[in-house]
């Protein structure tokens, strides 16, 4: 038998008025409706009707890891600083990671994620190719030291999360593991009432080859992605890659130096010359390592730093400063040109070979037309690093791409063997020689999916909470006087009888509009009001997703909830 869960007992303390730090729709109505308490930037309490819906969101993991067979592990949030040295990440977090050091001085940190430790258990545990495979997954609190916390839960510097970890002698293997969990991912994300996309990703300080992210489209979400109106092309900004053909120009004529003085903008270059921003070739400068490098772009475009950094991981990528260019005279601030330049250069695939340029001449005030990619400079390396816009020809087909806003739900890495080079993990195999494994990583953000429902679900009056998920599946509410009350806590007891989870408010003293502004924002899916017929037996039932209502005996009321 399932319990009834009373108003008058349950601590939750309803807001009328949105906290003055909110700027989502999901911070706004968590903190509202009682389910989450700020205890600090970027940290959240977890109260009765919050913890009830983070725990249904890790039954559904669960259940979805399980039957692919997956096995559940708990491994230490605190953890050594020598696995995380070896692969190299205790330095490429930077400051994301939380670092301290114990009483004898030895460093640890605060797991962001747990390749390192999954990889060393299992080379503990797994022996022999007869061990493998092996898939093993975790719910856990990951921390992350994020500079600027906001959004509620949607970006914290503590989190719920789930990762698993996949570990194969094959290629075939990994392959096959990673469809396994892309499909319970997508079990998973449906079970909970998610609207959500599979786009193409990169993988960041996690390493790997394939990777894809699960995104839910919302207007708070901090990623943008591609999708593509005529195939069924989808991914992340960072990881859309320029395909088209740049057709070279006819008969170009030599370079000709122009007088463009106070001209060291893209904007005031275009300006002076009446010419289309797209005329000109932007060269930014930037360090990588300490080096000096230029990175060319179309001058309508921006560089991407994200997509260059993730390029050229795990080097450091940084803006040069004014004191690089006083260390650099031949660096003339703002007439930079990539020909003669005695320093790398890297070009997005648009300054194609015969392309032919407006741009610095390397000299100040002055400009150069007619700059020829080939033939009056040469590139490097061929980068796709510009942001992409709206109407950017989709990889695929060509189709003009549109952009959109989403939460990062998920994110699935054919991780290959790095970490199993980093820490050895070696199998003997069928012929009796050392196998090197394989792994995967497959993550779900646990408590920013309730954020996430929330951002997709919500209406005016509240949160809607799909049924999987819910703190209750029928809150009842007693509309006031004694007789209501009698019968919401009887019908409360034969609902909860026959398996229901029931949240009944019983509040003596509140009125009957607050207790309905409440159930409206608390959002449990159907709302059962003893009211004005009570002395019949009948009761109100509406669902808080469409708004429909409709009158039913409490025999009614119980088999369409229970249906």
């Amino acid at each position: 038998m399932s319990q009834v869960q009373r108003m008058s007992r349950l601590m939750v303390k309803t807001l009328r008025d949105d906290p003055a730090d909110a700027e989502t729709l999901s911070h706004k109505l968590l903190v509202r409706a009682g389910y989450v308490r700020r205890t600090s930037a970027g940290i959240w309490s977890w109260l009765p009707l919050g913890k009830k819906v983070l725990d249904n969101i890790s039954r559904v993991v669960r259940e979805e890891m399980d039957a692919i067979g997956a096995q559940e592990v708990l491994l230490p949030a605190l953890l050594p600083r020598e696995p995380y040295e070896a692969s190299g990440r205790w330095e490429e977090y930077g400051d994301l990671l939380f670092r301290l050091k114990d009483r004898k001085g030895a460093d640890y940190l605060l797991g962001p994620t747990h390749e390192e430790i999954f990889t060393q258990v299992v080379k503990d545990q797994c022996t022999s190719y007869k061990d493998l495979p092996v898939m093993l997954y975790q719910i856990q609190t990951k921390y992350r030291d994020e500079a600027r916390p906001r959004s509620g839960v949607l970006r914290g510097r503590e989190f719920q999360m789930k990762d698993s970890y996949s570990f194969d002698t094959t290629d075939e293997g990994l392959v096959e593991s990673y469809a396994l969990h892309r499909a319970a991912y997508q079990k998973i994300f449906a079970r909970l009432g998610l609207d959500f996309r599979i786009v193409s990703a990169v993988s960041g300080a996690m390493g790997g080859s394939a990777s894809e992210e699960f995104l839910a489209p919302a207007a708070a979400g901090e990623d943008t992605f591609v999708d593509c109106p005529a195939c069924e092309y989808a991914a992340n900004t960072e990881a859309v890659r320029f395909t088209a053909t740049v057709p070279a120009v006819a008969g170009p004529g030599p370079v000709e130096e122009l007088d463009t003085p106070d001209t060291p903008t893209i904007e005031t270059l275009a300006a002076h010359l009446g010419v289309p921003a797209s005329a000109t070739l932007k060269n930014l400068l930037v360090k990588v390592d300490g080096e000096i490098t230029a990175v060319g772009v179309p001058g309508d475009r921006e560089v991407d730093l994200g997509k260059l950094g993730e390029h050229l991981a795990p080097a450091v990528v940084e803006l040069v400063t004014a004191e690089d260019f006083e260390d650099r005279p031949e660096l003339v601030r703002g007439y930079v040109g990539p020909q003669g330049l005695k320093i790398r250069y890297i070009a997005d695939p648009r300054v194609a070979l015969g392309t032919a340029w407006i741009t610095g001449a390397n000299k100040p005030d002055t400009h150069a037309r007619n700059v020829v990619c080939g033939r009056d400079f040469e590139v490097d390396d061929y980068l796709d690093v510009v942001v992409v816009e709206e109407g950017d020809p989709c990889p695929v087909c060509g189709t003009g791409l549109k952009l959109d806003r989403a939460i990062e739900i998920g994110h699935i890495f054919q991780l290959g063997r790095k970490y199993a080079d980093t820490f050895q993990l070696d199998v003997l195999g069928q012929q009796g020689k050392p196998v090197r494994v394989t792994m995967g990583s497959y993550g779900i953000g646990v408590s920013r999916a309730v954020a996430a429902l929330a951002e997709q679900s919500a209406d005016e009056q509240g949160l809607c909470w799909p049924r999987e998920i819910a703190p209750a599946d029928v809150h009842v509410v007693a509309a006031g006087k004694a007789l209501q009350t009698e019968l919401a806590l009887d019908v409360s007891e034969q609902l909860s009888a026959a398996g229901l989870r029931v949240l009944v408010d019983e509040r003596p003293g509140v009125s009957p509009g607050v207790k309905f502004t409440d159930a409206e924002l608390i959002g449990v899916p159907k709302i059962l009001v003893a009211g004005r017929r009570s002395a019949d037996g009948v009761l109100e039932l509406k669902d808080r997703r469409t708004g429909e209502r409709e009158e039913v005996t409490v025999a009614e009321a119980i088999a369409r909830l229970t249906a």
